[in-house]
C-alpha cells in the first residue's frame, strides 16, 4: 500500500532525509524501544506496589459505595491471592503511571520516519492521547462502575442470592475495564494521526462506517472484562460514539490541510 511507505522509512537524520537505516538497525532500535517501556513499567510497577494501602483504597471504594459492608466479605480462596492481586493490581496502576511516558517511547520509534512539519503534532499528540486516556479511566470509575456493580448487587440480591464475591474477581474486573475504556478514548486520537499523515481519509471513514461500528462492537465484547451485556454496551456505546466524533474531527483536519495548500504560492 503506497499510503503505507512512509511509516516503514526509517530515516537517519534532518540533513540526510534519504538516508535509510538498515533493516537490522531498526529492529535493534525496536529492541531497545521494548526494553525501555519494559524498565519503565516496572518502575511504575514498584511506585504503585509501595503504595499499595490506598491503592486497594481506591479499587474498593466502589463496591463500598454500593454496600458499606461488601469489601469486608470479598473471599479469598487461595493461599497466594493476595499477593498476586496486587502485583496485578500494580501492574495496572503502573501502566496509568507511566503512559505519557510510554507514548514518548513509541513517539521516539516512529520520529525518524517523520518529516520535521509532520514531528511537531506528535508532542500536542501525546499530551492529547494521556488527557483523553486519563478522560476514559476516570469516566468508568466514577459514572460507569459504580452503577455497573450496583446493577449486578441489586440483582443477585432480587434472585435472593448473597453477593458474596471473590477479591481476585473484583479487583480483575475492575482494573480490566478501566484500562479498557481508557484505551478505548484513545481512539480519535489515532484516527486523526492516521488522517493527518493521509492514510485514512474521512471519505473512507464515513463509507467504511457499518463495517467500522461491527468491528468496534467486536471489539468491545473482546476486552469487556465481563461477557453481559450491561459492561459490552457501556463500552460500545462510547466507542460508537467517539468514531462518528473522529469523522468531525478528520473532516476539521482535512478542511485546514486542504486551506494551507490553497493558499501556498504556486
Amino acid at each position: 500500500m503506497p499510503k503505507l511507505d512512509k511509516i516503514f522509512q526509517f530515516r537517519e537524520s534532518e540533513q540526510n532525509p534519504e538516508a535509510v537505516k538498515p533493516f537490522l538497525d531498526h529492529l535493534e532500535d525496536l529492541r531497545w524501544t521494548l526494553v525501555k517501556i519494559a524498565i519503565t513499567l516496572v518502575i511504575g510497577m514498584a511506585v504503585a506496589f509501595a503504595f499499595q494501602g490506598p491503592l486497594v483504597e481506591i479499587v474498593q471504594r466502589p463496591l463500598r459505595n454500593v454496600d458499606p459492608t461488601a469489601p469486608a466479605r470479598l473471599q479469598v480462596l487461595s493461599v497466594t491471592d493476595p499477593l498476586v492481586i496486587i502485583f496485578e493490581v500494580s501492574f495496572y496502576a503502573g501502566i496509568v503511571i507511566t503512559f505519557p511516558i510510554l507514548l514518548y517511547y513509541l513517539a521516539q520509534f516512529v520520529l525518524p520516519a517523520l518529516s520535521l512539519r509532520e514531528r511537531k503534532i506528535i508532542g500536542p499528540a501525546i499530551l492529547v492521547s494521556f488527557g483523553l486516556f486519563a478522560v476514559g479511566v476516570l469516566f468508568c470509575y466514577f459514572c460507569i462502575l459504580p452503577h455497573t456493580l450496583e446493577f449486578f448487587f441489586g440483582y443477585a440480591k432480587s434472585l435472593n442470592w448473597a453477593p458474596t464475591w471473590r477479591v481476585r474477581d473484583y479487583f480483575a474486573f475492575v482494573t480490566q475495564i478501566t484500562i479498557a475504556f481508557g484505551l478505548a478514548f484513545e481512539l480519535p486520537v489515532v484516527v486523526l494521526l492516521l488522517v493527518y499523515f493521509r492514510i485514512l481519509s474521512v471519505a473512507f471513514l464515513r463509507r467504511t462506517r457499518p463495517f467500522a461500528i461491527v468491528i468496534i462492537l467486536v471489539l468491545a465484547m473482546v476486552i469487556a472484562p465481563t461477557p453481559d451485556m450491561i459492561t459490552f454496551l457501556s463500552l460500545g456505546v462510547p466507542m460508537c460514539l467517539l468514531y462518528e466524533i473522529c469523522i468531525w474531527l478528520g473532516w476539521f483536519v482535512e478542511r485546514g490541510r486542504l486551506k494551507k495548500e490553497t493558499t501556498l504560492p504556486e
